[in-house]
């Protein structure tokens, strides 16, 4: 799974505006509406739950907001790169700037998983992130988001 496979140009948005963690989630949760046709509500009800669960602020100003929802047949992400970090209640408390959303069928348990390691592989890249950061540009980051990582090169080793 890449992450083309989750985003597409028009699930990119730069410098959103939000204030606290739960204005960005009704942000995220409004845009996804849009994106998969489900109810606003539903989405946003879905997110609040799941972090109840434990914050989806994996640190280093990132989060991943998830969860499974009807009315989808394939996973969907949304990406959203906040024009000021918000308190996230994050694993390092370092404000959250950067956000990938995943919602995913009900019925896809794999799929989902797949997903959400995808996603953490990618902004887990430091020089990603840093001209995520840099960048104002929805197609820009559409663009620093699939690019392909480097692989170590092979021939370096004889």
């Amino acid at each position: 799974m890449e992450i083309s496979d989750l985003i597409q140009p028009h699930t990119v948005f730069a410098d959103v505006k939000a204030t606290s963690k739960k204005q960005a989630l009704q942000e995220l949760a409004r845009r996804a509406a849009t994106i998969t046709g489900c109810p606003e509500r539903d989405i946003l009800d879905v997110l609040i739950e799941r972090e109840r669960l434990g914050t989806t602020g994996i640190g280093k100003g990132i989060a991943i907001p998830h969860g499974k929802i009807s009315g989808i047949d394939k996973v969907h992400g949304i990406f959203a790169k906040l024009s000021h970090g918000v308190d996230y209640d994050a694993m390092d408390n370092m404000p959250v700037d950067l956000l990938f959303l995943l919602l995913a069928p009900e019925s896809a348990g794999a799929d989902h998983l797949k997903a959400l390691a995808r996603v953490s592989r990618t902004l887990r890249d430091k020089g990603r992130c840093e001209k995520l950061r840099g960048s104002h540009d929805a197609d820009a980051l559409y663009a620093i988001l699939t690019e392909e990582a480097p692989q170590p090169d092979a021939q370096a080793k004889s």
